[in-house]
């Protein structure tokens, strides 16, 4: 059944289309959800709350534009949702917003260690530095989506850096006391 037909039986409530959807696009889902949660188990529940908008919401992708797309955009929104009404950013002035950048060695540092460190940031920095950094929204869109100030957005994403950075020179300093 190509992908259209499996959207178009989907809209009528068919279970079975609905789970061929689930089985294609739930690692892509999952990894979103992992992206935008503390733990494991808050991205299970965020994965699971994505899979009942989009499928409550279907009717309303009409084919223009990419379906995994409009997927993606509607687990980021079910997992951002979880933080909007909480107020978790801090506001600053614009001019204390300092550029940090983060060097990763690939071959010293796992994904699997990046993922961990991401998931450890506080809410509004973890938020931020997802949307910015790896799913490529600019600050006025990410302002946008949390509610927030530009400037809000830009300083939550110098202090990820920030932390991040920190996180990984610890990670390095401690592999090359151990191999000493």
């Amino acid at each position: 059944m190509s992908l259209d037909q499996l959207i178009a039986q989907c809209k009528k409530n068919d279970a079975q289309a609905q789970s061929q959807i689930y089985k294609l696009y739930a690692s892509k889902l999952f990894s979103i959800c992992l992206k935008y949660s503390r733990n494991y188990a808050e991205a299970e529940d965020n994965l699971q709350d994505a899979y009942v908008t989009i499928f409550k919401k279907i009717d309303q992708f009409k084919s223009k534009g990419s379906f995994e797309g409009w997927l993606k955009r509607i687990t980021i929104n079910t997992a951002l949702q979880r933080y909007r009404s909480v107020g978790v950013y801090d506001i600053v002035n614009e001019n204390q917003i300092e550029d940090v950048s983060v060097e990763i060695d690939e071959d010293a540092i796992s994904l699997d260690f990046l993922l961990q460190i991401i998931q450890e940031l506080p809410d509004r920095y973890r938020l931020v530095f997802n949307l910015y950094a790896l799913d490529d929204f600019s600050h006025k869109e990410i302002a946008t989506m949390l509610d927030i100030s530009i400037g809000t957005s830009k300083s939550n994403l110098a202090r990820a850096r920030m932390i991040l950075k920190e996180k990984v020179e610890q990670y390095k300093a401690n592999r090359n006391s151990q191999s000493l």
